[in-house]
């Protein structure tokens, strides 16, 4: 398996448990939205055109990883725009994006997952919900973690911000108790290497959740493709690399 340069990776841990220690925040998050604050938006201000270039989201562009974990589970991930759009309860029309993850060896469903994003007027990229369903022996067992921003108090979040600079900081999704994960920009020059190719500089990620404290993620975004690798460094060693990507 092919693995982060490891000189590239141990600058960017520095700066990654320095934004953890201190909460993520250096002053430079602005009005990105944090922990559970409300916002207004104004669904004017949104397009389900989204073009941030760390992660473009065409109709009909599909990104494809392998993912591992340690319990050995061996999936393969299956990321798709599609052509839908979703009017969220907060009045915000959103693009639909089809993720499905399936055993590698049987084929069968795990999950499967629709998102919804929209993009504002700045650039900024948000999520505002999910409906999911995860599955054993082809049949649906629970339908947990869905949720919709307007809806029960859930709040949408920032997934990538218009213009990231180290030690942003911002909610990622909030509805209390059940999904609360939070972000925050690493570094803006760092590297991966997956089957799908070599990226420097890549945007590095560090996704935490208050509700699983000793949980911390790091993801990589390639620009003009978007995620190309997803690293848990805590709480798990899972590991999600591109195997593919066609622009839509």
């Amino acid at each position: 398996m092919r693995k982060m340069n490891t000189i590239g990776i141990a600058a960017v841990l520095v700066t990654a448990l320095a934004l953890t220690a201190c909460g993520g925040d250096d002053g430079g998050s602005g009005s990105l939205p944090q922990g559970s604050e409300q916002v207004d938006l104004n669904p004017a201000d949104f397009t389900t055109e989204i073009d941030n270039p760390y992660w473009p989201m065409t109709p009909g562009s599909k990104w494809v990883y392998h993912e591992t974990d340690q319990e050995g589970a061996d999936q393969k991930v299956v990321v798709t725009v599609t052509d839908k759009t979703k009017k969220i309860a907060n009045g915000i029309e959103a693009r639909v994006v089809r993720d499905i993850v399936s055993d590698t060896g049987s084929g069968q469903p795990v999950e499967i997952t629709d998102d919804w994003y929209a993009q504002d007027s700045d650039g900024n990229i948000w999520y505002m919900g999910e409906a999911t369903a995860e599955y054993e022996n082809g049949k649906i067992v629970t339908r947990a973690g869905s949720f919709e921003a307007g809806v029960d108090g859930a709040q949408p979040g920032i997934i990538l911000p218009a213009d990231p600079q180290e030690g942003q900081s911002y909610r990622q999704e909030y509805y209390k108790g059940k999904a609360e994960d939070e972000g925050a920009i690493v570094s803006l020059d760092a590297q991966a290497e997956v089957p799908f190719g070599h990226f420097q500089p890549a945007l590095m990620t560090q996704d935490t959740n208050p509700l699983e404290p000793k949980v911390l993620e790091f993801k990589f975004y390639a620009k003009d493709i978007g995620p190309v690798l997803a690293v848990s460094v805590s709480g798990g060693s899972d590991r999600e690399e591109l195997v593919s990507y066609s622009k839509g």
